[in-house]
């Protein structure tokens, strides 16, 4: 029972690390434009209500992680379907972020930890702000990147930084630990009115990869997010949360070193 236990709480402590890293891409977040002749995800200069957006994290080798995420920017809250890696296989997980809190669960949940949900508590940015940055990335403010390209195709227009000798290191590595200098690419892609539909992130090290990717599929849809009843719910404290990322392959992704400043979602 210890071991589901911790594998419980593990499975909690990648889907805020994963939270984490869509605060890095969500403000500027490719609804596969080849082809496309409409754009669908035109927003006519008013901030989104609630988005759905597919994410993919990958190390290049034999796991990924893939969440489709739905928020409601009005409410601060969001709800997101993920398949992570365990240690010999797959799962699916559901979790909710609201009233300053984390909620996970799975098929098997009440068997492993005793209650159907896993909580613990956790502080969301202000998702409006994000909201805002969505109608119209402003892209002439990025800056610190060696060279650039744009590119066009129908209404979409995506564009692609580069940046060499990047300090990197490892997602569960302490504070100041690198895992040495690597390249940077980020592109971003946006519609017919500027709106933002999807971003991508790759950073390569010297023998390792970590791409991220965000893909709007569709702004204002209905999103209702709802906490589980208070009786459905163990409470895991975040501090034995974040010991146990160690546990996960999660930690092997490489991170700009200064990933921390970019996303501002945290467990208390």
């Amino acid at each position: 029972m210890a071991i589901s236990r911790k594998t419980g709480a593990a499975v909690l402590a990648v889907v805020a690390t994963l939270l984490t890293i869509l605060g890095v891409v969500l403000a500027a977040t490719d609804s596969n434009p080849s082809g496309v002749t409409t754009d669908a995800l035109t927003l006519n200069g008013y901030p989104p209500r609630t988005a759905e957006i597919q994410m993919v994290i990958s190390t290049g080798q034999t796991y990924s992680v893939n969440a489709d995420v739905k928020v409601n920017f009005r409410t601060n809250a969001i709800e997101a379907k993920v398949q992570v890696p365990l240690v010999f296989s797959g799962a699916t997980f559901d979790a909710r972020m609201l009233n300053k809190h984390l909620y996970v669960t799975s098929a098997n949940m009440a068997s492993a930890v005793g209650k159907p949900w896993l909580g613990t508590a956790m502080n969301l940015p202000a998702l409006f702000n994000y909201s805002l940055e969505l109608v119209k990335p402003d892209i002439a403010l990025i800056s610190g990147f060696d060279h650039e390209s744009v590119t066009k195709s129908g209404y979409f227009t995506t564009y692609t930084f580069f940046r060499n000798n990047v300090a990197v290191s490892r997602l569960g590595a302490k504070k100041g630990a690198l895992a040495g200098v690597g390249k940077l690419v980020l592109s971003i892609t946006t519609g017919k009115q500027g709106e933002a539909t999807a971003a991508a992130l790759t950073i390569s090290g010297e023998n390792a990869e970590t791409s991220i990717s965000a893909t709007v599929l569709s702004y204002n849809k209905p999103v209702h997010v709802v906490a589980p009843p208070a009786s459905q719910v163990k409470t895991v404290n975040a501090h034995y949360i974040r010991g146990l990322l160690g546990a996960t392959p999660i930690t092997s992704l490489l991170v700009p070193s200064n990933l921390n400043s970019l996303g501002s979602t945290r467990l208390n």
